[in-house]
């Protein structure tokens, strides 16, 4: 079972390939590819609205639930551990929430994500020091909502021609 646990948690081990390329760089580009991970799950979202809502929020809490039990090195993780990548699942999949699964969505959803998720503006920061499993996959999930509310700011001016 923990192997399963940390399979999931580091995206099946997807987050053990840029340390082994790069062996020396402290970012290794694993919350990239984890990110990265997440694109197909969005295309394979439902569109349904409700349903979208109800697998994110359960998906929310089976990420909690994996990354308090992952043990990568060992012993389990109380702080975000840059291998595991779940959390950038769970933060991607909030930024597409109620989007239509487009390139431009998909695009500007990634791009904002991953700037969010890296310069962790406040309240990001807030659930990045956490030091449990909670603040782990939170503070992508809040970096996930703040991209998903200016996309959505971005088309409610765009389709009504404020821009």
């Amino acid at each position: 079972m923990q192997k399963l646990i940390n399979a999931l948690a580091t995206g099946f081990f997807i987050s053990y390939l840029p340390a082994r390329v790069i062996p020396f760089k402290k970012n290794t580009g694993a919350g990239f590819l984890g990110t990265l991970l997440a694109v197909p799950l969005a295309l394979l979202w439902p569109g349904d609205y409700l349903l979208q809502l109800v697998l994110l929020l359960a998906f929310w809490a089976g990420a909690v639930w994996v990354c308090a039990r992952a043990r990568l090195g060992g012993q389990c993780q109380g702080h975000d551990n840059p291998k595991i990548v779940l959390d950038e699942v769970a933060g991607y999949l909030t930024a597409m929430l109620f989007l239509p699964h487009t390139w431009p969505f998909l695009l500007a959803a990634f791009v904002l994500f991953r700037t969010f998720d890296t310069l962790k503006p406040w309240p990001v920061n807030y659930f990045d020091r956490m030091p449990n499993a909670f603040g782990v996959v939170f503070d992508d999930v809040a970096a996930g909502l703040i991209s998903n509310i200016l996309i959505q700011i971005f088309v409610i001016f765009y389709t009504r021609g404020g821009f």
